[in-house]
């Protein structure tokens, strides 16, 4: 960083492509990478810290991000309050860095998945123990995920996604009904699903499909809609997309920017239900979901209701200006400053960040990202986040929409509300506030709160007897 800077082509410097990707750093991720918040607060944002006193578990914000999504989610049985602590405690002792954070969150949950110490009172571990074990495993292997780029075993990626992805699946067939385990098929491959049912005696009921961001798991859905929707008497549909779970971790598929042909095939496999009112179909995003679902919702109109957590017009927009800067429309010249005035500056946590922040949008990054190289190509993955862009078909939506928004949103702030402004259709615009501890990205320290706004909002637009 203290190299003279150069001056590139496309009118932006070395250093100044680096301090962009240390602000923007996470603004594609749920868990947010361990680097200093965007410069651009939100506008409610007046406190210097957000998460002062006792919700400060780490001193660099990506962490703490992390850590606060973590022990949020204990509200929901998707962790336990002390196992975090300690998991913090001893992140903290060794020092905190990608590798101390994976390997501590990693070790939990391999502690969690493993049965119980036996004979503690004879014969097999009930059920509901292995259960909820089972999802706090999962919890903590998508902790230890997150980071794992940054490790000096990057390649373990893919198994640290299968332990989580085991675990939820021993989750999943422990609920009561066990979720009903299928594939959908979409283009040469199929998305897996997981469809959650109330105990109750099957009837058509009104159904969400909950939709992850950009590097979220499964178990999100569960402590951000499968949980709250149970309660309430819905069937809720959790799947793996392109970019997501088993299609980009075991499969290298990336994201797509055409979502409606995620979406529909999902609502083509429901609608065939006797269990699902096919009249009463929510689709929800969390993170960079709630811009997928902002363009589903455009062209497939089976869809009763949308909800954007938060509203997101351009993930693209969530990198820092120098850095969009360095991606030219000549393919070639943006590839020639990326390599050559950019990545031999930058630091090994910068590096982990573009690891990262990419991985999810290009096979080939994804694989340089799990060889401990940073991607040579920076031109392509650009243009799919690029074009995620939906701000000219927000007014063109017809259904529904519910728009969240946060005090202290540190990776799309101002879109929400100017998503809201651009719908057209029947709309809503909540602000989830630090005066409850619900500000940040998806209030991680209140999902329980996150979901009672949700659901609140869709039991009213939802209700047979609204006209």
């Amino acid at each position: 960083m203290n190299a003279p800077t150069s001056r590139t082509p496309g009118g932006v410097s070395r250093r100044a492509a680096l301090t962009g990707l240390a602000a923007g750093a996470g603004s594609l991720a749920l868990p947010g990478t361990a680097q200093a918040a965007p410069t651009a607060p939100s506008p409610s944002a007046a406190a210097a810290d957000p998460t002062p006193g006792a919700m400060k578990l780490f001193a660099d914000p990506g962490f703490d991000f992390a850590g606060l999504l973590a022990l949020g989610a204990a509200g929901m049985r998707a962790s336990e309050v002390g196992e975090v602590l300690t998991a913090v405690n001893a992140v903290n002792a060794a020092g905190p860095s990608e590798q101390s954070y994976t390997d501590t969150f990693r070790a939990w949950g391999d502690r969690l998945a493993a049965p119980p110490a036996a004979g503690r009172h004879g014969g097999e571990v009930p059920p509901q123990t292995r259960r909820f074990r089972s999802l706090r495993a999962a919890q903590y292997y998508a902790q230890a995920l997150f980071y794992v780029l940054g490790t000096t075993s990057p390649a373990d990626e893919k198994a640290v996604y299968l332990a989580g992805r085991a675990a939820w699946d021993a989750f999943t067939g422990l609920c009561s009904p066990a979720a009903v385990r299928a594939e959908v098929p979409y283009g040469g491959t199929h998305l897996p699903v997981w469809f959650f049912r109330p105990e109750d005696p099957a009837r058509p009921r009104p159904t969400v499909i909950l939709t992850n961001g950009s590097d979220g798991q499964n178990v999100d859905m569960w402590t951000y809609g499968v949980s709250a929707a149970l309660d309430r008497g819905w069937n809720a549909l959790v799947y793996d997309g392109p970019g997501q779970g088993q299609l980009l971790f075991v499969e290298e598929i990336p994201f797509t920017t055409r979502w409606e042909k995620v979406v529909t095939p999902l609502v083509d496999w429901l609608v065939a239900r006797g269990d699902v009112d096919a009249g009463r179909i929510a689709l929800t995003g969390l993170s960079m979901g709630g811009n997928l679902v902002a363009r589903a919702a455009v062209f497939e109109h089976r869809l009763a209701a949308v909800v954007c957590q938060p509203g997101c017009l351009s993930p693209w927009l969530g990198f820092d200006k120098e850095l969009r800067d360095v991606v030219m429309p000549d393919k070639a010249e943006t590839n020639r400053v990326w390599n050559e005035d950019v990545v031999p500056e930058l630091t090994p946590r910068l590096a982990f960040t573009v690891k990262k922040r990419f991985e999810i949008f290009d096979r080939q990054a994804l694989r340089q990202a799990r060889a401990g190289k940073v991607l040579t190509d920076l031109w392509t993955p650009a243009q799919v986040a690029i074009g995620l862009d939906v701000t000219r078909l927000v007014p063109k939506i017809k259904a529904p929409t519910l728009v969240l928004d946060y005090d202290f949103e540190q990776f799309y702030p101002g879109q929400p509300r100017q998503m809201y402004d651009l719908l057209r259709s029947r709309r809503e615009y909540v602000k989830m506030t630090e005066a409850t501890g619900a500000q940040l990205h998806c209030s991680p320290m209140a999902p329980q709160q996150h979901c009672d706004v949700v659901f609140d909002w869709l039991d009213g637009t939802l209700r047979p007897d609204r006209s």
